[in-house]
């Protein structure tokens, strides 16, 4: 009974989480469209992605990445022991805060110090000579964001942590608008740094929009050095582990843009755009799906709820499978469509269309798969089980470098950065679920057989139509967004969203009771 009043719970979290991350993306590809129509998907373009990957690469062993997965299970472990509000509990939050702090300012000091050798003989193999100029001083500018975005990530580690989910979720798209205002009345004056301004406005005012409640919540921005406080210790001491592991694959994402940087022109910019379409399913699904039930499954690892714990992990694990497989296939036989509509204007043309939809391919592959390592992996560190995760990601790791530099040598080019990692992580997934396996027993159970079943009959017609659409759109694409392309993209929605819904229902697919639960009673 109380299992099952979590589970609703989860459940209508989910979906606010869901809708407001639905609104996040859909201003980031905004802000995509915005970035590619004033500067183009190369030049300028590649210096900004480049340029803006570093720091937000780094947030994720700072910020919400590393040291939120170290966090948020030792909070929740502070919360249960001590209360949401006791003194405890908030000097462990300002001890965070300060040891941030400590790291942070030191790093970007040297970073805007040395700004020239990291971005020329580190970070970037850029041949043109003006790409590297606008590079050097514009790495100064983004590099400040990380401070910003890491604060901003322990008030979200809070806030999630002690049940508040909506001012979270709704905070990055503060963020976005900043970014998208400042390139549309700034690029005339300021050019490229525009989109500096614009971030680092953005980042403020994800802090200054998040701090009524976490000061309502109990907590504040006062300094402590309280670093001997045995919470706080075993945060440090779980973080660095994580700090390896993200580490790892921060590394990797970095030597992909690298990687990417010695290609053709534009090659950077088309892996960068890629990623932001692949990310609309997984940021809506995957992200709100572990957001949501991380902190519960650190809270039934915390009070030793076995059955609860592989409960969580098995409606996980359901409801990714059930959201990300026919958001796999939509990006990949729609994605010149999708793009053409969303970034073709201005001095974005067909041929980078064709070039983001090669790299976008490579990378559904992997969706599913990404998503559901990266939500098993939380398992573990909900557990504290921290060395599993570490070595997995090398091999991860390992083997996506080594594929990338043979795949990207060859006729696939940039796409092959994409396919070689959805290769690895796949690998990575099976690895990391036989070894969750031994310590929970299997997590494909036979409900995860049978829905993964019913999903796969209930894609089969959408499936169907959606080559009656692509036959009728033949190459309108590469007009850009018109009535006609914008017309078949509403038909990929409507072949996909109403059938497999319908399918979904009448197949009773887990997921679609999951997400209405919050509308039953509670008996």
């Amino acid at each position: 009974m109380k299992e099952e009043q979590s589970i609703r719970k989860s459940s209508a979290t989910t979906i606010i989480v869901m809708v407001c991350t639905l609104l996040s993306r859909i201003l980031g590809f905004v802000r995509v469209a915005v970035i590619t129509a004033f500067f183009g998907a190369s030049g300028k373009a590649d210096v900004i992605n480049l340029t803006f990957a570093i720091p937000n690469n780094l947030r994720k062993l700072l910020a919400e990445g590393a040291l939120s997965s170290a966090f948020i299970p030792v909070l929740s472990e502070s919360i249960i022991d001590n209360g949401t509000k006791s003194s405890r509990t908030r000097n462990l939050v300002r001890s965070l805060l300060t040891f941030q702090l400590l790291i942070l300012i030191p790093l970007i000091v040297i970073s805007i110090l040395a700004a020239k050798p990291l971005v020329t003989h580190v970070l970037t193999q850029f041949d043109d000579p003006e790409q590297v100029a606008q590079a050097v001083p514009l790495f100064k500018f983004f590099i400040n964001y990380l401070l910003l975005i890491s604060v901003s990530a322990l008030m979200i580690g809070v806030l999630n942590s002690t049940g508040h989910f909506f001012i979270p979720a709704v905070t990055p798209l503060l963020f976005s608008i900043s970014v998208i205002l400042s390139i549309i009345f700034l690029t005339d004056a300021f050019g490229i740094y525009s989109m500096a301004i614009g971030v680092l406005i953005g980042g403020l005012l994800q802090i200054i929009f998040q701090f009524p409640l976490f000061k309502k919540t109990g907590f504040d921005f006062k300094l402590s050095f309280s670093f001997s406080d045995p919470y706080f210790k075993k945060i440090v001491k779980h973080w660095l582990p994580v700090l390896a592991t993200s580490g790892v694959f921060t590394i990797n994402q970095q030597i992909a843009f690298l990687l990417a940087t010695g290609l053709e022109k534009g090659s950077t910019s088309a892996l960068s755009n890629a990623l932001v379409f692949w990310q609309l399913p997984f940021g809506i699904f995957s992200a709100s799906i572990t957001t949501v039930l991380f902190p519960r499954m650190s809270r039934q690892a915390a009070a030793g709820n076995q059955e609860g714990l592989k409960e969580s992990i098995n409606v996980g694990l359901r409801m990714l499978f059930s959201l990300l497989v026919p958001s796999a296939i939509v990006l990949g036989l729609f994605s010149r469509i999708i793009i053409s509509v969303a970034l073709q204007r201005g001095l974005f043309t067909a041929d980078n269309t064709i070039m983001t939809s090669y790299v976008l391919t490579g990378y559904v592959f992997g969706l599913f798969s990404v998503g559901a390592f990266n939500f098993i992996q939380r398992y573990f560190y909900a557990i504290k089980d921290f060395r599993i995760p570490f070595y997995v990601s090398v091999f991860v790791c390992t083997l996506d470098i080594t594929l990338s530099i043979i795949l990207k040598n060859t006729s696939l080019r940039v796409a092959g950065l994409a396919a070689a990692n959805s290769i690895s992580f796949t690998a990575g997934f099976i690895v990391l679920y036989l070894l969750a396996r031994k310590k929970l027993g299997s997590l494909f159970t036979r409900k995860f057989f049978s829905t993964m079943g019913k999903v796969v009959i209930s894609v089969i017609p959408s499936t169907v139509l959606s080559f009656f659409v692509l036959k009728a759109a033949g190459e309108s694409w590469r007009t850009g967004p018109d009535l006609a392309s914008l017309v078949y993209v509403f038909l990929i929605f409507a072949v996909w969203i109403i059938p497999t819904l319908v399918m979904y229902k009448l197949l009773n697919v887990e997921v679609i009771s999951f997400l209405l639960r919050r509308n039953k009673k509670n008996v």
